[in-house]
């Protein structure tokens, strides 16, 4: 009695949204989100005349059709609401926070995240299946278009520590990188990328700390040059900063970006302030 799958299906092109706090941006391609109500919803009004009403359409159509050709041009950078990100991130800034369960918090973090980020963008297949009960119309994720799963050591391994939990299918490559001290410039240790990606490859990239940018934007270029379309990544992080986020939105428009939360600033030294400090180190206790 089951239904033939439509490898085709997908999910909504998009789920409601509401800007939040982009104050800092200026002049850049940039906008900051988290789930709530849809901007710019236009309700239909009953009492309008059929033409009037068809105007009204029209005019509601081009609104959504001009918001979603701006979304594609600009970076978008979501900070979810979620009283549980705030509390990993308040553990993580900790100083005091032990080895252990600061390694828990980012991996608990990382978690939370990772569904945010997945929330409009995983591929699906659609049927029918037989419950106990009876015919049932169901969606599962598509286990033929696994997600790679890109993790910048060394801290990167631990926020996406439970990728494979909440993504029923994935591939993970490793990526290793570090910041040369003078210069801030990275520079490459590692790189465990296929020679290849296939088209239409879903990435979701983990960099815990989004600072200077370097990292993050050398990561996103190893893939882009092996084919990935960047529109297609999404980039999760348990703290991000402007200059950063800067770099990313002129490189890269249409970037997805989720973070646990924006600090103000960077030191002369390239680390986020008030941030956690160096994660990697305080992941590994080194």
């Amino acid at each position: 009695m089951a239904g033939v799958l439509n490898p085709m299906a997908r999910f909504p092109a998009s789920f409601p949204r509401r800007i939040i706090e982009p104050a800092f941006c200026g002049q850049s391609e940039l906008s900051f989100y988290s789930s709530g109500k849809k901007i710019n919803q236009l309700p239909l009004v009953e009492s309008l005349s059929l033409s009037k009403r068809r105007r009204k359409l029209v005019l509601k159509s081009s609104a959504v059709a001009e918001e979603r050709k701006m979304a594609d041009n600009r970076m978008l950078v979501f900070v979810p609401p979620h009283p549980l990100i705030k509390h990993w991130v308040s553990i993580l800034r900790n100083e005091q926070t032990p080895c252990a369960i600061f390694r828990s918090a980012m991996a608990e973090l990382g978690r939370l995240l990772i569904y945010e980020a997945s929330r409009d963008w995983l591929p699906i297949v659609s049927g029918e299946i037989q419950s106990p009960m009876g015919i049932a119309s169901v969606e599962f994720i598509d286990p033929r278009e696994p997600v790679i799963v890109v993790p910048i050591l060394r801290a990167g391994l631990v926020l996406v520590e439970h990728a494979s939990s909440v993504l029923p299918a994935t591939k993970t490559h490793h990526v290793g990188l570090y910041r040369d001290e003078e210069t801030l410039q990275p520079i490459i240790y590692l790189n465990k990328l296929p020679d290849k990606v296939p088209e239409g490859s879903r990435v979701l990239v983990a960099d815990p700390m989004l600072a200077t940018g370097g990292t993050i934007v050398k990561t996103i270029d190893l893939l882009t040059e092996r084919g990935v379309d960047h529109k297609l990544i999404r980039v999760v992080s348990a703290v991000a900063a402007p200059p950063a986020l800067q770099k990313l939105s002129e490189t890269f428009p249409g970037l997805h970006v989720y973070t646990g939360t924006i600090d103000p600033t960077i030191n002369e030294q390239g680390f986020i302030v008030p941030g956690l400090g160096d994660a990697g180190d305080r992941s590994f206790g080194t």
